[in-house]
């Protein structure tokens, strides 16, 4: 009986001894793993501000005011307004004489009385614009 019991201890132990190298081999790996995405972070996290830097030269005004004269574009006459009681109030400059200040409707003419017809069936409102000389203060 005691050479029974002395077995089971040792089979016990043996499989104690194995769960525990296992468990301690997944920790090692897992620790392998998670250095293998810290240093991934830290790589990108570098990238993202390689490529701000960048893009704070790409996008600076300097650069495209200089882009923009090198491929012809120049300055046109625009407000540069620096606080709300600057902006022009309604019916004032810039779209006093521009096109979108006097756009109108016209209903074209049809041979069918309005009241006949059913609402489906009505001709549709076409906006046009009367010709006017575009502003330039504008912009447009």
């Amino acid at each position: 009986m005691i050479r029974v019991l002395n077995f089971f201890c040792v089979a016990l132990m043996g499989l104690s001894i194995l769960a525990l190298y296992h468990v301690s081999e997944h920790t090692r790996v897992t620790q392998m793993e998670l250095t293998r995405v810290n240093r991934d972070i830290r790589e990108t996290r570098n990238s993202i501000g390689v490529l701000q830097t960048e893009w704070a030269h790409v996008a600076g005004p300097a650069r495209i005011q200089e882009l923009a004269q090198s491929h012809g574009m120049t300055d046109t006459v625009s407000a540069q307004l620096s606080s709300f009681d600057l902006l022009p109030r309604r019916g004032d400059a810039p779209l006093n004489n521009s096109p979108l200040r006097n756009a109108s409707a016209q209903v074209p003419q049809s041979s069918a009385a309005p009241s006949s017809m059913a609402p489906s069936s009505m001709a549709m409102v076409r906006p046009t614009l009367s010709p006017q000389p575009i502003s330039d203060r504008s912009g447009f």
